[in-house]
């Protein structure tokens, strides 16, 4: 990938990031149109076989996570895994497989953190003043985690 295309994805990685951050969702604009481009960029650079094997392989066990709970994994995590797994794939299948498996470490790693930290403060203010916390909301998003992995394990291929 070229360095121009690359600090491209970097930028759309950090907008995405950002938003998933304080709203918690991944606007269907910003993931499709990272899709798109992806694809656009690895059909000119006759790459387009692999970005589409790359975002199919990340994309399903996304789609089945979501699919079984919809609470762990959101629709958005599902699209921005086509987008991801393309590009990942467009580095060769040592980033992809970098990718994908350091993303769900990285937010595994920080929701554990979240945990430790409520716990924590729990632990010392003790339990009256305990504030309750709906279970169903995910702890940590995890767009910025699937970003980071995808753009880092470009970069060190």
């Amino acid at each position: 990938m070229t360095t121009a295309a690359f600090c491209l994805l970097i930028a759309w990685c950090l907008l995405l990031g950002v938003i998933d951050i304080h709203a918690r969702r991944l606007p269907n604009a910003l993931t499709g149109a990272g899709a798109v481009t992806v694809f656009l960029y690895a059909l000119h650079t006759d790459q387009l076989a692999s970005a589409v094997i790359g975002a199919a392989l990340l994309t399903m066990p996304y789609l089945v996570t979501h699919l079984v709970s919809p609470v762990a994994l959101g629709a958005g995590d599902v699209k921005l895994a086509v987008a991801l797994g393309a590009a990942a794939a467009l580095a060769g299948s040592s980033a992809w497989t970098w990718a994908a498996i350091a993303a769900p470490v990285l937010t595994a790693t920080a929701a554990a953190v979240v945990l430790a930290r409520r716990w924590l403060r729990t632990a010392l203010s003790g339990a009256a003043g305990a504030t309750r916390h709906d279970p169903a909301q995910r702890l940590v998003p995890h767009g910025p985690a699937m970003c980071l992995a995808t753009v880092t394990a470009m970069a060190l291929a």
